[in-house]
């Protein structure tokens, strides 16, 4: 295995072509751009990139990898904007986006409170914007009520698992999962957890990853994880653990990831069955419940504190080196 070094974005260029929504996105740009041109705007390139990098100061400095997750229609764009906040010492953040675009006419307007506040140039500006999500498929609850929590991550999985973190991080880079961090919101919250849940079953990375913490362990190096079936650990924002993501096979006791899941005080996604599934499937568990009501991304330092405890117990090993 390589040396550990920092991922650069040439390290990544190999794979962006097989996310699967590199082509239309990149379509989409293109089509944009030829409509600035004619409006005389210009327009330069199209960025087609799935994945959004975000260095600490100075990059040298990077120790650890947060991966982050978006939620249902939303684009990397935002998380990228929201690392670049965090601001985490030592950490390389990469924004991910959703491996399936969400239809034009499930993208919410400019303004909820008003539909159509100008003539049905909002829904136009909606249709005109990019949204994404990670299921296999846009499947709708039964009742009719919104989308289903758990629609399957097959694709997304294999996207990021194969190639994001098996074929950049750990083969190319030589990362191991006891390097990395995962933050998702929403859907985006539900994949990280799955993710977690599903490295202890020997999953598409874990050979090489246990080879690279191997390696590491057998020259005093290592990442405290012995056969590295577990990520320095998940902070999930108002997002439950996917039941397909959780390992059939028997006997694999409990994922050692520690998780923290932020959400509101009534939040329909983390109930008590979420809450007792995620307890029956990992080793050290955290629900924070919010005073609002709903779920969200965190909007004030109380809510951002059990998230920047948990960024910090996980980071302090490194920190101390």
């Amino acid at each position: 295995m390589p040396p550990t070094r920092i991922p650069t974005k040439e390290d990544f260029a190999s794979i962006l072509p097989s996310h699967p929504t590199y082509q239309g996105r990149r379509q989409q740009q293109q089509q944009q751009q030829q409509q600035q041109q004619q409006q005389g705007k210009g327009g330069g390139q199209p960025d087609d990139d799935p994945i959004s990098l975000v260095y600490p100061n100075p990059p040298e400095s990077t120790t650890s990898i947060l991966l982050l997750f978006h939620g249902l229609g939303d684009t990397e764009a935002a998380f990228a904007a929201f690392a670049r906040n965090l601001a985490l010492p030592g950490v390389l953040a990469i924004a991910v986006r959703g491996t399936a675009p969400l239809p034009p006419a499930l993208l919410p307007a400019d303004d909820d409170d008003d539909p159509d506040p100008d003539g049905g140039r909002a829904r136009a500006r909606a249709r005109a914007r990019a949204g994404y999500h990670w299921g296999d498929d846009l499947v709708f609850s039964r009742d009719g009520d919104g989308v289903d929590p758990d629609p399957g991550f097959d694709r997304a999985r294999a996207w990021v698992v194969d190639r994001l973190i098996g074929e950049v991080l750990v083969r190319r880079c030589g990362w191991a999962a006891g390097d990395l961090m995962l933050f998702g919101f929403g859907q985006g919250a539900s994949f990280a957890l799955g993710l977690a849940s599903a490295l202890r079953a020997g999953d598409r990375v874990v050979e090489v990853v246990a080879t690279t913490t191997g390696a590491a362990a057998a020259a005093g190096q290592g990442n405290g994880y012995g056969n590295g079936m577990a990520f320095k650990g998940v902070v999930a924002i108002g997002g439950a653990l996917p039941v397909s993501m959780v390992p059939t096979v028997g006997g694999l006791g409990k994922s050692k990831t520690p998780v923290l899941v932020c959400c509101g005080r009534e939040s329909e996604a983390v109930d008590e069955d979420a809450v007792e599934l995620l307890e029956r499937e990992f080793e050290d568990v955290k629900v924070v419940r919010w005073k609002r009501t709903d779920d969200g991304m965190p909007r004030n330092r109380d809510e951002a504190l059990p998230m920047m405890r948990f960024f910090a117990e996980r980071l302090r090993n490194v920190w101390q080196r």
